[in-house]
């Protein structure tokens, strides 16, 4: 049986695409799935340098006609498979994205779960790796240009028939309203992830500090992707179930007894 082909994406860069799909990825990995991250981003290729791995060949060198996927596959932390991209101009200029779909096909056909970190925008290398998902994960910042950018991705996968799983409110913060923001989408809330410096490392948050409150909500959102990617779970859109209050309130807060009612800790469920 093939793999699933999981495209996570983001109409704004720095979101954290390749945070999630690393996280993510080695949740999966730790949970007995073989996984593949591909860094399809060809303009901004970061997930070698953001896990300090150095690959023999990268994807522009494939999608260039000069290497194998074969050639690629590189170790990373966490059992992790991963397939680097370049960060010079030339290495753009000269890889071609419609070759991305043999590649996917390739991997899919070797790996439990295909994951494709991509670009930000709307330019046709990041319309390639949406078309080819088996299901979309959109990654936003609570910032109001990251939503709205978010929401056009999805309506560009929605043209290209790339199905849309749902989104992600990564780096939320104790001021995030995240009930607005999930009536902004079209499409289920899959989790909120708190801000959390450490997800920057060279390893993933859920390798380097396991106890965190991100490295919790990157665990359970990897456990709803599970069901969905093998049992063809429906993802119930649920945001009381995807987030706990208490990773936005410090210590004082948290040994109160305080009854409020106000339906939720500084706008995060208005």
């Amino acid at each position: 049986m093939a793999g699933y082909v999981c495209t996570i994406a983001g109409g704004k860069g720095g979101v954290g695409k390749t945070t999630t799909a690393v996280n993510v990825g080695a949740v999966l990995q730790e949970m007995g799935h073989d996984v593949v991250v591909v860094d399809a981003d060809l303009g901004m290729a970061n997930l070698g340098s953001m896990l300090s791995v150095e690959p023999d060949k990268s994807l522009h060198e494939i999608l260039a006609g000069n290497a194998a996927v074969s050639e690629a596959l590189t170790d990373a932390p966490g059992g992790l498979t991963v397939i680097p991209g370049e960060q010079s101009l030339e290495a753009f200029a000269d890889a071609d994205p419609a070759k991305l779909r043999k590649v996917i096909k390739t991997l899919r056909n070797a790996y439990d779960v295909v994951l494709i970190d991509t670009g930000a925008g709307l330019s046709h290398e990041v319309a390639v790796p949406l078309g080819l998902a088996d299901g979309v994960v959109l990654v936003t910042t609570p910032d109001d240009v990251a939503v709205g950018d978010t929401v056009k991705t999805a309506e560009l996968a929605n043209r290209i028939d790339g199905p849309v799983t749902g989104a992600i409110i990564n780096r939320a913060t104790r001021h995030t309203d995240v009930a607005e923001i999930a009536d902004r989408l079209d499409f289920p809330l899959l989790a909120v992830v708190p801000d959390d410096p450490q997800a920057t490392t060279d390893e993933p948050l859920v390798l380097n500090a396991p106890e965190s409150t991100a490295a919790e909500a990157y665990r359970r959102l990897a456990e709803m992707l599970e069901g969905v990617f093998f049992e063809g779970a429906v993802v119930d859109d649920d945001v009381d179930a995807i987030v706990d209050e208490e990773w936005f309130l410090d210590d004082e807060e948290l040994d109160s007894d305080s009854d409020d009612d106000s339906g939720g800790v500084f706008g995060l469920f208005n």
